[in-house]
């Protein structure tokens, strides 16, 4: 496991996400793509409608709790996902209308939690890490969310790399094959099939997975802590097809991004840039379309939601004091639209995305006694 949280005044306050993103040292080399199962599609209820509602959405309160209590993960059409403050990050998966806890998910002793949780109507995957010492490892364990019991993952390729992204109940990861190869799976949770989208050979990897309803937009790394250093963004379809690279505004400091119906939002920042936690932002609305500059964002927050591209910006203030933003794109608006603007002193974690509709958790560290608030809006 090779990389530490890069957002981590956003991420780690609330203490719930684990190690995910990239090391941001690295070049790409060429995708080369090789199938193994038939194509994952997105299920019915992802896909993105043909109409796109423009109006500046209303927030809805989700659940508000003291800072080390529990954290939302994501809420799920039939449940809701918490994960409590404890050093491991115990989960827990409840009924939403009964409140009934289905699974309460302990780690192993010195693995901790990771996010996102991967779930469907029927299934979760819970992934633990443990990063420290000599022996890092990743465990994966999917849960039969009808009977509460554990289950295997099948013949799904091992993860090699603590990034999941998830859209729904498909997800990608970056697995090392038996060529010592990285990577990107792209894999259905109820069906447990899976496609191979593209390998880098080692020392380079596969990082940063981001799905949406139609595509999923992931970087590679190639010759990482040297000096040829570079990371390049490529996006593949969902139904099947290669790894297409996203030209970038600077070669090889591409850090992340997301797609859907064609459109790509990315981040840039150097690895020898002091400050890491912001990356200039770009546009592109077609493959073939100019890069279109978007000013800071939030390094590692981009996320494809519904029709929607989002991701969260941050501004100090005269006194020095931080507050975040969040801001969307879609199809036929001329520039972003800000949908959130946080006060000062309140911390957002990173957006997730669930049934179309989008999550995220804001701290008031300068209220008595602190607090999380998670809220939603929709993304149709």
């Amino acid at each position: 496991m090779r990389r530490t949280t890069v957002a981590v005044g956003i991420v780690l306050v609330l203490g719930v996400a684990g190690c995910s993103s990239s090391d941001n040292t690295s070049k790409p080399q060429p995708s080369t793509p090789s199938v193994s199962t038939p194509p994952t599609s997105p299920s019915p209820s992802s896909t993105p409608t043909a109409q796109t509602n423009t109006a500046v959405p209303v927030w809805a309160k989700v659940l508000r709790q003291p800072v080390d209590g529990q954290h939302l993960v994501t809420q799920q059409r039939k449940y809701v996902v918490t994960r409590g403050s404890d050093e491991a990050g115990t989960t827990t998966i409840a009924d939403k209308a009964s409140k009934k806890v289905i699974v309460r998910h302990v780690p192993a002793k010195g693995f901790v939690a990771q996010s996102p949780v991967v779930i469907d109507d029927h299934w979760a995957l819970v992934e633990d890490i443990r990063s420290e010492g000599s022996d890092p490892e990743i465990r994966v364990v999917r849960y039969d969310l009808s009977t509460g019991r554990s289950a295997g993952i099948g013949k799904l390729p091992a993860v090699s790399e603590p990034e999941i992204g998830a859209y729904d109940g498909t997800f990608a990861y970056s697995s090392t094959d038996a060529k010592n190869r990285s990577c990107l799976i792209v894999a259905s949770l109820a069906a447990l099939t899976s496609r191979t989208v593209g390998c880098v050979a080692a020392p380079g990897y596969i990082a940063d997975p981001v799905v949406s309803a139609d595509t999923v937009t992931f970087s590679e790394i190639a010759a990482p802590e040297t000096a040829k250093r570079c990371k390049q963004v490529l996006t593949a379809p969902l139904s099947g097809g290669a790894a297409v690279p996203v030209p970038a505004a600077t070669k090889c400091i591409q850090w992340s991004g997301a797609s859907v119906r064609g459109a790509t939002i990315w981040s840039e920042v150097a690895g020898s840039d002091p400050d890491q936690y912001q990356s200039k932002a770009y546009l592109r609305e077609s493959a073939s379309g100019p890069a279109k500059p978007l000013g800071m964002v939030a390094t590692d927050t981009i996320l494809a939601c519904g029709n929607w591209i989002l991701w969260e910006t941050r501004a100090v203030g005269s006194s020095g004091e931080e507050s975040f933003q969040i801001n969307r794109w879609t199809a036929g608006l001329a520039k972003p639209q800000r949908i959130y603007s946080g006060k000062p002193g309140v911390a957002l974690t990173p957006m997730t995305c669930q049934d179309n509709t989008v999550y995220v958790e804001a701290a008031d560290l300068s209220a008595s006694p602190t607090y999380t608030e998670a809220i939603s809006s929709t993304a149709s």
